[in-house]
């Protein structure tokens, strides 16, 4: 039933592709139209994007800088107007972000066409000659691959990359158009090795950089986030938006700062999740790195919210009495309480090895099973237990008595533990002190 339904409606991944070829099919139209600009025209569709981004949302934007302009200025306005002031902020944004959005949808055709068609010359040109601009000419100060000849500027297809010298050669196809409506659509894409994962990027990256609030790249490591940052940074470029890596910069430096303040700003999770918790400890707005968070895609999404995400991202400030440490003061019961479980451990594994040596009978055994379960409770480092439990038959007998004392709930365990000063579960990873260690404590 459930094979002849699929065979009918078609697979979830099927649909969506049906609902994305319409849009996929207005970017080839739009192209045709693309394709014939010449260079300077093709860069001053950038310009128009944004033009029309702007003046579709100018009312909210306007309203949102008269509002906090008021804040500012009149300081002895009334708490209750102030925070009515706050809401409307907050409903304005949302309105401008909505209405971005339709907007983005709106010029999406046309903005996939320019990037796909900006490709297509670098990789067909060697050269690519355009009218230089102030932005040309400083990147040109700092980029071997941008040359300045009078009033103009030359993109050569060749450049730096993660340390190589790289050829452009890459121009998108419907694989990467249709990943790249999915992305801007916030979804996730699912691409095999060697489908232009990082090529998709840079349709939607394009079209969110066009509202200039930033789009925030995410890489699993130093070296994607910078070798990307300068791969596909200079199609970017090309069209005059501003491009940088975080992890180029030291946290909280005005380098960090203005990195965050460019049109596409690359990064790793860990960096852009510590200046996010950064952020939220500063005492000033003044010593804020990152901006409002609007777009972001995240590479490797699997392995960035699932893999990574275990391992949570920790921060500390400076604490009261922060130079008051415990460590001394406890530190002579610790070493105290260690000793006496060593000494006692290394005594009841010496009677397990009588008790377990030759042929032992079975009342032997289970003693000496016992025993060894005691001694790896006790410290299950000890390097003499753990040389013992890699003779023949131990650690089988070791885990035959321990399934033994688990059962019901480990109701009977507490008959090995009694006689320990405190317990190690590894399974648990917990420590815990047992009667007899707390007696050996307040002795």
């Amino acid at each position: 039933m459930l094979n002849f339904l699929k065979k009918f409606f078609g697979t979830k991944s099927e649909r969506d592709i049906k609902d994305i070829m319409p849009i996929v099919d207005k970017i080839h139209k739009a192209y045709e139209s693309i394709k014939q600009l010449s260079n300077d025209e093709l860069r001053a569709k950038t310009q128009e994007f944004k033009k029309r981004i702007a003046e579709y949302i100018a009312p909210e934007e306007n309203r949102i800088k008269e509002l906090k302009a008021r804040i500012e200025t009149e300081l002895d306005m009334d708490v209750e107007e102030k925070s009515a002031i706050y809401k409307e902020i907050d409903q304005l944004s949302k309105s401008s972000y909505q209405k971005s959005q339709q907007i983005l949808n709106e010029i999406l055709p046309e903005a996939f066409a320019v990037m796909k068609e900006t490709a297509r010359r670098f990789k067909e040109n060697e050269k690519v000659w355009v009218t230089a601009t102030e932005k040309d000419r400083d990147l040109a100060a700092r980029k071997n691959n941008i040359l300045i000849e009078g009033d103009k500027a030359c993109y050569l297809n060749q450049w730096m990359a993660g340390g190589n010298m790289i050829t452009w050669d890459m121009v998108h196809y419907d694989v990467q158009l249709i990943g790249g409506i999915v992305l801007h659509q916030g979804k996730i894409a699912e691409m095999a090795t060697g489908e232009g994962k990082t090529l998709v990027a840079t349709l939607p990256v394009y079209l969110n950089a066009l509202t200039g609030k930033g789009v925030h790249v995410v890489t699993v490591n130093d070296y994607l986030a910078k070798r990307d940052s300068e791969w596909m940074g200079v199609l970017f470029e090309f069209h005059g938006l501003s491009v940088d890596c975080i992890d180029r910069h030291e946290p909280n430096s005005e380098a960090r700062r203005k990195a965050y303040l460019c049109d596409i700003t690359y990064g790793t999770n860990n960096e852009f999740g510590f200046d996010y918790l950064r952020d939220n400890m500063t005492q000033s707005p003044d010593e804020l790195v990152q901006r409002e968070h609007i777009y972001a895609i995240v590479d490797e999404v699997d392995s960035v919210l699932i893999d990574d995400a275990r391992t949570p991202l920790i921060i500390s400030g400076p604490t009261p009495k922060g130079e008051d440490q415990l460590f001394d003061e406890l530190k002579p019961m610790v070493s105290k309480l260690y000793n006496l479980q060593r000494n006692l451990v290394t005594k009841i594994l010496a009677e397990a090895k009588e008790l377990l040596s030759g042929n032992p009978s079975p009342e032997q055994e289970t003693k000496g099973g016992e025993l060894l379960l005691r001694a790896h409770r006790g410290l299950p480092k000890h390097k003499p237990l753990i040389k013992f439990l890699s003779e023949p038959g131990m650690k089988a007998l070791l885990l035959k008595t321990e399934n033994f004392y688990l059962q019901e709930q480990a109701k009977n365990m507490h008959i090995i533990d009694d006689e320990l000063y405190f317990v190690i579960d590894e399974k648990n990873n917990t420590i815990e002190l047992t009667e007899k260690g707390i007696d050996a404590l307040t002795e």
